[in-house]
């Protein structure tokens, strides 16, 4: 998973930081699994009785505000917490062309960057296959490189369908049908 929720400018953080201006916890608590209520709601608290005793002060409430709200986040799809990231990270371009597709409404451009990586990918171990097991006539070594790459093939395609049939923060294996 790229570090998008665990960065300055993630949803996660935007989310946080749009709470304690609305001063509405509920905003940052759509990112936190259920069990992880309660300590976002504290540190909510927290943050709110003390954000006006300076700028210093509101930098330290607000930081450890975005973290427990990440942390407890990554806790609910069981992903480690490794700190926040800062912000201007590159995400490559999946992350924000889906941003875009959910804010503009259509996933056109999601699906057609999507559907040009797959085939792309398909072609590039396809064709080898192709030529290879023109030359598996009988000898160890060609049969051996075709069968090689024959499997990568089926396994790379097998983990991609696996892989859109799971859900995002699926960190088990997946079982095929």
């Amino acid at each position: 998973m790229p570090p998008h929720c665990d960065s300055m400018d993630g949803p996660v953080v935007t989310a946080a930081k749009r709470a304690l201006e609305a001063k509405d916890v509920s905003i940052a608590l759509a990112f936190v699994p259920k069990d992880g209520e309660d300590e976002v709601t504290r540190a909510f608290e927290a943050a709110l009785r003390i954000r006006d005793q300076g700028s210093s002060v509101r930098e330290v409430a607000d930081l450890h505000f975005f973290e427990t709200v990440v942390r407890a986040h990554r806790a609910g799809e069981g992903a480690p917490y490794t700190g926040l990231k800062p912000a201007g990270l590159d995400h490559g371009p999946v992350i924000p062309i889906a941003e875009r597709a959910i804010e503009s409404g259509s996933p056109e451009r999601l699906i057609e960057l999507l559907t040009a990586r797959v085939e792309e990918e398909v072609r590039r171990r396809f064709d080898p296959v192709m030529e290879l097991k023109a030359r598996a006539n009988g000898d160890l070594d060609a049969n051996r490189a075709y069968v090689a790459a024959m499997l990568d093939l089926q396994v790379w395609s097998h983990r991609l369908y696996q892989a859109t049939r799971a859900s995002a923060h699926e960190h088990q294996h997946v079982h095929a049908d």
